[in-house]
């Protein structure tokens, strides 16, 4: 049964901001000030780096050609995989990585993230990111936990997205008890709607149709005492929780 909207565009976007910003922070070298924040804040970390960081008159034009990347994700590939050939080093495997990801080219997106994957590269928090988000993709959710648990200490991953995979992987796999306990610590009101959906749909998933009622008319609850901004960041949270409960009321009957 599906509990929520279409969110792949809104996705493909996140991530295709995400990868432009982390690279640019590669690059430059930010990346004990900032990478945290791009990693594990997708979102509001990302723009908080573009308009700091990224969006200046002298950086314009790649500002430009890197959101065309993301809207003609077909011509950024084509250039990806020319710079590959031409230097195989870790950055371009994962930009090119991350475009697959990006256009939904999911197992080619594993095979370079893996093949990145060693040596000094072990502990690449972005990496280990980026390769959570593509085996949850590919409904493989044995890889996801030792890749989280690898992150788990890091300060900013409790309200990361990633860790939202992992109590999601925990479900998948049997691990029910671990899965709630990662689900609880990601419930604070007026935030984390999108970890509070899909903890709604794990209680589904056990049989818990009355907890997973009162985690989304709580969500709907609390909308009304958001900012217009904050209302609208979360919409598509809001939508779905909607949906997940009229689902809920023709399954009664």
């Amino acid at each position: 049964m599906n509990f929520g909207p279409n969110l792949n565009y809104i996705y493909y976007v996140t991530v295709g901001l995400q990868a432009i910003c982390a690279l640019h922070c590669i690059r430059k070298g930010n990346q004990n000030r900032w990478l945290y924040i791009i990693i594990f804040l997708p979102i509001i970390g990302s723009l908080i780096y573009f308009f700091s960081e990224i969006f200046t008159k002298g950086q314009l034009r790649n500002v430009q050609s890197g959101m065309g990347a993301v809207i003609q994700p077909a011509g950024s590939i084509r250039k990806l995989q020319e710079q590959l050939k031409f230097r195989d080093t870790f950055e371009n495997r994962v930009a090119l990585g991350d475009a697959y990801l990006a256009t939904g080219q999911t197992e080619k997106a594993i095979e370079l993230y893996e093949k990145s994957h060693t040596g000094v590269f072990t502990e690449n928090e972005y990496l280990l990111s980026q390769m959570i988000v593509a085996y949850y993709k590919a409904h493989r959710d044995e890889d996801i936990i030792p890749l989280a648990q690898k992150l788990y200490k890091s300060p900013q991953f409790p309200r990361s997205y990633a860790h939202m995979l992992y109590a999601i992987a925990l479900g998948n796999t049997g691990k029910p008890e671990l899965a709630e306990k990662e689900f609880k610590t990601m419930s604070s009101r007026f935030s984390c709607f999108e970890q509070r959906y899909n903890y709604g749909l794990f209680l589904i998933k056990q049989g818990r149709e009355g907890e997973a009622e009162n985690i989304f008319n709580e969500m709907l609850g609390e909308a009304d005492h958001l900012s217009s901004r904050e209302k609208r960041d979360s919409r598509q949270w809001f939508v779905a929780a909607k949906d997940a409960l009229r689902n809920l009321e023709k399954a009664t009957y």
